[in-house]
């Protein structure tokens, strides 16, 4: 009986919370354009993906430490170079204008030391995954050893426990 009023008493404040956060959530603003830095912190000379999406024409990124992008409408990346003689350790601002519609502004530290053979920015997509050599040949020499040992194991288990015990043993 203490467990249902434990949870119940979890579940309703967690509700209450959630009821609170969401008016907070939704009060932003209500425009679908979007914008991202990646990444954030960058030696000089390094290169930054700049990221847009939402805007009906073209988006205009620019920085005092890199020369002005245009992304095209609707959604898409570019890449940018920073300048070289950047300041370390300085923050600017990165400002994305959509053609006759709303900028964002997003932050990029400099940062300390120079980066001589920058890595290549991430790429947003998933994982090229494969099969991880699970199916990379079939051997039937070790696909019979592995059912073998599989049986043994469930034909033991079902012999000791379906076995009796003796009236001295304990």
């Amino acid at each position: 009986m203490t467990a249902i009023r434990t949870a119940s008493a979890a579940a309703a404040l967690g509700l209450t919370g959630l009821v609170l956060c969401a008016p907070a959530a939704t009060a932003g603003d209500n425009d679908s354009f979007h914008v991202s830095v990646a990444p954030t912190t960058i030696a000089a000379g390094g290169q930054v993906t700049l990221y847009a999406s939402g805007c009906d024409d073209v988006t205009t990124v620019s920085a005092g430490i890199f020369d002005s992008v245009t992304i095209d409408g609707g959604s898409g990346q570019k890449t940018a170079t920073v300048d070289w003689d950047a300041k370390q350790a300085a923050l600017y601002t990165v400002k994305f204008e959509c053609k006759g519609g709303p900028s964002r502004s997003v932050d990029l530290t400099i940062a300390s030391g120079r980066q001589d053979n920058p890595m290549p920015p991430p790429v947003p997509h998933g994982v090229k995954a494969g099969v991880g050599g699970s199916l990379a040949g079939f051997d039937l020499h070790e696909i019979g050893l592995g059912a073998a040992l599989i049986l043994g194991a469930m034909g033991g288990a079902y012999y000791f426990s379906r076995r009796r015990t003796g009236e001295g043993d304990a």
